[in-house]
């Protein structure tokens, strides 16, 4: 009784083999992943966890240059062209830490998870601090005088808008582009 399912065994086996060795020598005929040739089109890129704090796209008036040192000259963030009057939206979900006057101007503070914290100014706050917002929700409103707003036209106004990690300023518009995973070399032997 032993003796047929031997013969049995060898040619599921030797069956199996050969399976495997076509679709090998399949996947190296074709340059694609087997997977991705199976799965059809790509998955769309996933989102950003944030989104531009005024509708737009809006013009960069004014980009990010990060300072040499922490008390060095640059422009911390970047000016963004808008209206007086224009909706300043929240770039991503978190809780304000600030709203209101700060020196000459009115600014929004708010916190994200992941340690970031994004600032607008001038902003006229429509939020209060400790309140927890979504992205894409209207947290103010976009006031005139930013000083060095290159914005020009009736009602022309500049929201600077910045982001910070700890100590460090980033910036914002990489806050925009979908993270990509990068392989590195490995170094081990």
């Amino acid at each position: 009784m032993v003796e047929p399912v031997v013969p049995a065994i060898r040619a599921l086996l030797t069956l199996l083999l050969a399976c495997c060795l076509t679709t090998a020598s399949a996947s190296a005929a074709d340059p694609r992943p087997a997977q991705a040739a199976r799965a059809g089109p790509p998955a769309p890129a996933p989102r950003p966890e944030f989104d531009w704090p005024l509708a737009g796209p809006p013009p960069v008036l004014r980009p990010f240059v990060p300072p040499p040192h922490a008390y060095g000259p640059g422009h911390r963030g970047v000016d963004l062209g808008g209206v007086a009057g224009q909706p300043v939206l929240a770039a991503g979900d978190g809780i304000v830490l600030l709203a209101g006057h700060v020196v000459n101007r009115n600014v929004i503070s708010i916190e994200h998870p992941g340690g970031l914290r994004t600032t607008y100014e001038p902003v006229t706050p429509r939020v209060e601090a400790l309140q927890r917002v979504r992205r894409g929700q209207v947290i103010g409103v976009l006031e005139a005088g930013h000083a060095g707003c290159a914005a020009s036209g009736e009602g022309a106004a500049c929201l600077h808008w910045g982001v910070r990690r700890e100590r460090e300023y980033l910036d914002p518009l990489r806050l925009l582009r979908p993270h990509r995973v990068r392989l590195l070399p490995w170094k081990g032997g």
